[in-house]
């Protein structure tokens, strides 16, 4: 074969050599060696771009591609068409595809079936409804709307907009359906919450003799995990198995979030197990499930299988390993994601960042999360408010307050939302600024626009009732636009323990006992307050109305870390205590305690 330098040498006919770069061309790996025939074709005279324009978008060379583009005297409708698809596709410039759209009809030129399917799928992405609209109409002009590829993305766009009947419209009007079209659909009503509806399209699909793919299942999966329906999760994974179908990344990782999701850990366990080929998506998507259903620990314990089995984190990784983390206090840990982060140049993303302040703020560690959050070179709703929230739980009030005032002035696109306000009403709770409180509580609906939910309601009635305004707490529960809540009405009943008030306490228990029958410790903080006053046999009335109503208390948990691994602790449960480390730690706690001075209160008890 000769090179693009030694056709120079020889002397051939201009057709040989055209057909000799183009072979070339064709066999192309890089840049550098389409650059090469491209100076030959040059030096020739010889004039074809389309192929040189279609094989450097192959190659994902924007700059290069863009070039030859503009360098095109009249470019045609396949060069208008190779680059809409490379910048959908390969470079995912949704703008620059309507751009490149509008310019070649402006030239007179003709989309085609080649054309708008990719202009769909720039539109669905851009949420550019008018666009998408006005193309559909010149595609049903044109008669392009029976195309099969310009249907499914017509179907695929009216879905991103939330337009689920347009859509069906278009499945509708398709007169011979294939296997894309249906999965278009049942795709469509799945990502956008129609569970059942893609499930009962999927039993259609079934039933008009189509056999489901990957695509169709995994879209059903993750319709099941809405309806919460284990059994039909169930039945897809008998499918797969029954019929031989590879359970690769795509498809075992829909399985293991199906069972989680669904509160079946043993089955998703069953599933990542089972798999031969693990990737970092398979792992993730395990640790995920696990951190999600509060088993921290096992989610540790993964990590660290992964890591051994040679399978590099990603940042979703990170985020669930940190949030596991986060929930058991395992500083160690996050210290090393925090590290690995560092060294891999995720720390800055925004994510992993929000999570690594979530992580040191439960874990402890308030000044670390405050670097992480001083250093993030981009922060949204969710940063601020993790480090203020983090802040407001560390008793540092009036920080938090100040934080809050930063971020209204200077929060750039990030603006106060409700979680936000939960977090600031909070840091007043601790601090006891009832005014502070009011002021900020009005503040929501005045200069923000924003509703007071229960949460914020929750926080006034806990302000107002550590302050000792028990009455007025109780009549700010009674004005609220939504019932009260457990937690509303349990922040007041510990609060009238604390005050030894009883008037308000009965008013309290009551609606608790229509509302959370079940919950121990409305029944236990009852009884307490009843004694506390000595009111022995309405306290004693507390106890046996809980036995009577087979109520347990819940036993106190918690966690330590011993040599890089999570103990677990419950009350009366005494299976640790043969560790002489546990003892040791408890000992150096109790010396701790009484150097500080320490002394127990047991009238709360």
């Amino acid at each position: 074969m000769l090179s693009p330098e030694m056709l120079l040498r020889v002397k051939v006919p201009l057709e040989s050599i055209t057909e000799k770069l183009l072979t070339l061309l064709k066999k192309c790996v890089s840049t550098k060696l389409v650059e090469q025939i491209h100076t030959q074709m040059l030096i020739n005279s010889i004039q074809k771009p389309n192929f040189l324009l279609s094989k450097i978008i192959d190659l994902q060379d924007f700059t290069y591609a863009s070039l030859v583009f503009h360098h095109i005297p009249r470019p045609n409708e396949y060069a208008f068409n190779v680059m809409i698809r490379g910048l959908t596709t390969t470079w995912r410039k949704y703008s620059l595809t309507l751009h490149f759209y509008f310019q070649m009809k402006n030239l007179g030129l003709k989309p085609n079936n080649f054309t708008y399917p990719f202009l769909f799928i720039s539109c669905a992405n851009l949420l550019a409804l008018s666009h998408g609209l006005a193309a559909h109409s010149s595609v049903f002009k044109i008669g392009l709307d029976f195309d099969g590829h310009v249907s499914h993305s017509l179907i695929t766009m009216y879905a991103r907009f939330g337009e689920l009947g347009s859509a069906r419209k278009v499945f509708d009007e398709i007169p011979e359906r294939d296997l894309v079209s249906w999965n278009s659909m049942i795709s469509g009503y799945s990502k956008m919450g129609y569970a059942r509806d893609a499930v009962e399209l999927f039993d259609e699909m079934r039933d008009k003799g189509f056999w489901p793919d990957e695509t169709t299942l995994v879209s059903v999966l993750g319709s099941c995990v809405d309806m919460d329906d284990i059994g039909s999760g169930r039945w897809v994974e008998g499918f797969v198995m029954e019929n031989k179908m590879e359970l690769n990344s795509f498809m075992g990782s829909a399985l293991i979030n199906m069972y989680g999701k669904c509160g079946d850990l043993v089955s998703a366990r069953r599933v990542f197990d089972g798999m031969v080929t693990k990737d970092v998506v398979t792992w993730n998507a395990m640790i995920t499930v696990y951190a999600q259903n509060g088993l921290s620990n096992e989610a540790i314990m993964l990590f660290n299988g992964m890591k051994e089995a040679g399978v590099n984190p990603d940042k979703i990784t990170l985020i669930g390993i940190l949030s596991a983390s986060a929930s058991i206090g395992a500083l160690d840990v996050g210290k090393w994601v925090d590290a690995y982060a560092s060294e891999r140049g995720l720390q800055d993303d925004i994510y992993v960042a929000t999570a690594l302040i979530d992580m040191y703020a439960k874990c402890g560690s308030i000044d670390s999360a405050l670097q992480v959050f001083e250093g993030m070179p981009l922060k949204n709703e969710v940063s601020w408010n993790a480090m203020i929230t983090a802040l407001a739980f560390h008793g540092q009030a009036y920080e938090a307050l100040s934080l809050f005032e930063r971020m209204s002035e200077d929060g750039g696109d990030a603006c106060p939302n409700e979680i936000t306000f939960v977090g600031v009403l909070s840091a007043c709770v601790h601090a006891g600024l009832v005014g502070e409180g009011r002021r900020l509580f009005d503040l929501m609906s005045l200069s923000f626009g924003l509703i007071p939910r229960i949460e914020h309601y929750s926080c006034m009635v806990d302000l107002l009732a550590r302050a000792g305004h028990l009455h007025e707490a109780w009549d700010f529960i009674e004005k609220m636009p939504e019932k009260p809540d457990e937690i509303v009405l349990g922040a007041l009943l510990g609060a009238c323990q604390k005050r030894k008030n009883v008037d308000v306490s009965q008013w309290v228990m009551q609606l608790l006992q229509d509302i959370k029958p079940t919950s121990s410790g409305n029944y236990v903080i009852s009884s307490k307050i009843y004694a506390n006053l000595r009111m022995w046999d309405e306290s004693a009335k507390m106890r046996a109305l809980m036995k009577q109503r087979g109520v347990n208390k819940t036993p106190g948990c918690s966690w330590i870390e011993i040599d890089d691994q999570i103990l677990e602790f419950h009350a009366g449960n005494d299976k640790h205590l043969s560790s002489p480390k546990v003892f040791q730690v408890f000992d150096l706690l109790n010396e701790e305690m009484k150097r500080e001075g320490y002394i127990p209160k047991v009238d709360c008890l």
